[in-house]
């Protein structure tokens, strides 16, 4: 495995999960090591195991009084040079859980307004970044697709984040029926399609490097 070096891309993979057995975590622990072996960066930003507070402040909200708070502009100089961002978390009640929303909210949306999100001229960190996302739920993907829940997910949470903050176009990878128990070989299958697509993002970006050169 080639050592990583400070030059090599870097992939923040935000993981929200409250349990670190979870299907979710060895999904951040599979695309990690992934890049890894091709010479990238990957840094875990474990949202429970940071006691990452969600509840965005009034004082955070862009306009005259806007304030960035310490452990906001910390998280920012952690993952300002990220050149991909992972998202890797359960479907709750139709929606990602709330400490992820928080994290858009709070250090991904940091400062940018609504004129800028309409203009699709934010600024912020996710600006001119790739973006993957993981998400798991113990009922079936028929079933999720007859309630339209995985297109809407993709619509009011993937393809927002994407245009509102001017990243890339994004992709979504989703996992159904992931419950207690699962069998290994499915959850074997699964990882080794979170390789292939880390494995692919990685390629992409060493392509894009070299074709500036």
């Amino acid at each position: 495995m080639p050592p990583p070096d400070n030059a090599a891309p870097l992939h923040i993979v935000v993981l929200c999960h409250p349990d670190n057995d979870s299907f979710n975590a060895s999904v951040s622990k599979a695309y990690c090591a992934a890049v890894r072996e091709l010479g990238h960066r990957a840094l875990v930003r474990d949202l429970y195991a940071m006691g990452f507070e969600p509840v965005l402040k009034g004082a955070e909200r862009p306009g005259a009084d806007f304030r960035q708070f310490r452990d906001v502009t910390d998280e920012l100089d952690i993952i300002g040079d990220a050149a991909v961002f992972v998202l890797v978390y359960p479907i709750w009640f139709g929606t990602p859980p709330a400490m992820l929303k928080g994290y858009v909210e709070r250090v991904l949306g940091s400062g940018v307004g609504p004129n800028a999100v309409q203009a699709r001229s934010a600024k912020g960190v996710l600006a001119g970044k790739k973006m993957i996302s993981f998400t798991s739920s113990a009922s079936s993907e028929f079933w999720l697709d007859e309630q339209g829940q995985v297109n809407g997910l993709k619509s009011c949470f993937d393809h927002y984040i994407e245009h509102a903050f001017g990243m890339l176009p994004s992709r979504h990878i989703h996992f159904g029926h992931i419950v207690a128990g699962l069998d290994a070989h499915f959850v074997d299958q699964h990882l080794a399609d979170v390789r292939a697509e880390a494995r692919t993002i990685a390629g992409e970006i060493d392509q894009a490097k070299t074709d500036r050169k």
